[in-house]
C-alpha cells in the first residue's frame, strides 16, 4: 500500500486540559532519516507520562498527585520531565506496535514489513547522561505513522495481539528496569505499589519469573486479577502497610505511587533493603526520616533511563511466552480524551490502548 503524504495524529499544542490535545488528519508524515525506519502504527498505549507532560506535572510548580494536578491551571515552562521545556506541537505516545513501512539510508530493506515494538527510552540517541524518549523529545505513536531509530526498533515474533504488544514498551521496560536495578533475586520478598496499573502488572510478572515472593498494593476489587497475574498476597490500598505485611519484611519495594504513605514503605524494608521508584502518582513530595535511611542501611534507586539489557531481555521473554500483557480497553485515536479520562479514573487493570484509523 502506498504511503500517504499526510496522516491522522493527535498533537499536544501546550500544557493544560484535554483541549490541548488536537486530533487532525492533515499532519505531514515524519521524515525518515539515515538509520531510521518509518512505522505504520497498529496500536499505541497510554501512559502516566503522557498525562503528566500534558498537565505540566513535572514542573516544580506541581506538588500534588497527578489526579489533583489535572484540576489546576499550570502552564509552566519546565513542564516536561527534562525541565527544559517541550517544543509544541508535539505528538506524544511512548508505546508503539507497528509495521515497518519505509527504511532510511543505512537500514537493510529486509526490515520492510516486520512487526515491531520500539524501545521508548531511545538508547541509540543517548548523549552523555541524557536519553531522549519517544513521544517526549521526539514525536511519538499517537499517529498513523511514527519514525524511530532502527537500532531501537525490535522485530517481534509473537502470537500476542497488536494491542497487547503496544502495552509492553514503556511500562514493561520500566518494570524490568526497576527490578533489575534493585537486584531482585529468587526467594526474596518484593512489595509493589500501584499494582493494577500497567507498570504494576509488568512488575508482578517480572518479579514472579525471577522467583520472588510478590506482595502488591491495590484496590480490593482488583485482587483476583492481580493474583492471576502472579501476586501471592494483596494489600488493600489506603490500609496501614506495616500492619498488613510487617516491619522489616521486604527485601525490595518497587514504587510508582509516592504520596502520604511513602514513609511506611521504608518501614517494611528489611535492613539493607532496596527501594526503586519510577513514578509518584499520589504525590511527589514526601517526608523522609534520614535516620531510617542510614540506620537500616537502605539503598534508594531512581529509575528513568533504562539499562542496556532491559529491552532485549523483554523481547526474549515475550517471544518465549513468559509475559502476558493485559489490555483493559481499546479506543479509536480520535477518542484520546475519553481514554485519558478512563485512565485517570484508575478503575481498570492493565493497559488502555489507542488504535489509529486505517
Amino acid at each position: 500500500m502506498p504511503i500517504p503524504q499526510f496522516m491522522a495524529a493527535v498533537q499536544l499544542i501546550g500544557h493544560g486540559g484535554y483541549d490541548r490535545l488536537v486530533y487532525t488528519e492533515r499532519v505531514p508524515l515524519p521524515v525518515t532519516g539515515p538509520g531510521e525506519v518509518l512505522i505504520k502504527v497498529l496500536a499505541a498505549g497510554i501512559n502516566n507520562t503522557d498525562i503528566n507532560t500534558r498537565i505540566g506535572w513535572y514542573s516544580s510548580e506541581a506538588t500534588a498527585g497527578t489526579a489533583e494536578t489535572t484540576k489546576s491551571e499550570l502552564s509552566p515552562a519546565d513542564g516536561d520531565w527534562t525541565g527544559t521545556g517541550l517544543t509544541f506541537p508535539r505528538i506524544q505516545g511512548a508505546d508503539v506496535c507497528g509495521e515497518i513501512a519505509k527504511v532510511g539510508s543505512g537500514v537493510a530493506e529486509r526490515r520492510l514489513g516486520q512487526r515491531v515494538i520500539v524501545q521508548s527510552c531511545l538508547l541509540s540517541l543517548r548523549q552523555g547522561e541524557f536519553t531522549p524518549w519517544l513521544g517526549s523529545e521526539r514525536d511519538g505513536a499517537f499517529a498513523q505513522y511514527v519514525s524511530a531509530p532502527s537500532a531501537d526498533t525490535y522485530h517481534i515474533q509473537s502470537d500476542l495481539t497488536h494491542a497487547e504488544l503496544a502495552a509492553v514498551p514503556c511500562a514493561f521496560a520500566t518494570a524490568e528496569n526497576l527490578v533489575s536495578r534493585a537486584g531482585l533475586n529468587a526467594g526474596e520478598s518484593i512489595l509493589i505499589t500501584g499494582a493494577s496499573g500497567n507498570v504494576g502488572i509488568a512488575a508482578i510478572q517480572l518479579a514472579k519469573r525471577r522467583g520472588a515472593h510478590v506482595t502488591v498494593i491495590a484496590a480490593r476489587g482488583k485482587f483476583k486479577e492481580l493474583q492471576a497475574a502472579g501476586a501471592a498476597r494483596c494489600v488493600e490500598r489506603g490500609s496501614a502497610i506495616a500492619a498488613a505485611v510487617g516491619n522489616n519484611s521486604m527485601d525490595v519495594v518497587v514504587d510508582v505511587v509516592g504520596g502520604p504513605q511513602w514513609p511506611e514503605l521504608l518501614d517494611v524494608l528489611k535492613p539493607r533493603g532496596r527501594y526503586a521508584i519510577s513514578g509518584a502518582i499520589a504525590g511527589p513530595i514526601v517526608h523522609l526520616d534520614l535516620r531510617k535511611l542510614y540506620l537500616k542501611d537502605l539503598t534508594l534507586f531512581g529509575c528513568t533511563s533504562q539499562d542496556e539489557q532491559v529491552f532485549p531481555n523483554l523481547v526474549r521473554y515475550l517471544e518465549s511466552g513468559e509475559l502476558k500483557p493485559i489490555v483493559a480497553r481499546q479506543y479509536p485515536l480520535r477518542d484520546i480524551a475519553v481514554a485519558q479520562e478512563e485512565f485517570l479514573a484508575k478503575k481498570h487493570v492493565g493497559k488502555i490502548v489507542l488504535v489509529p484509523p486505517e
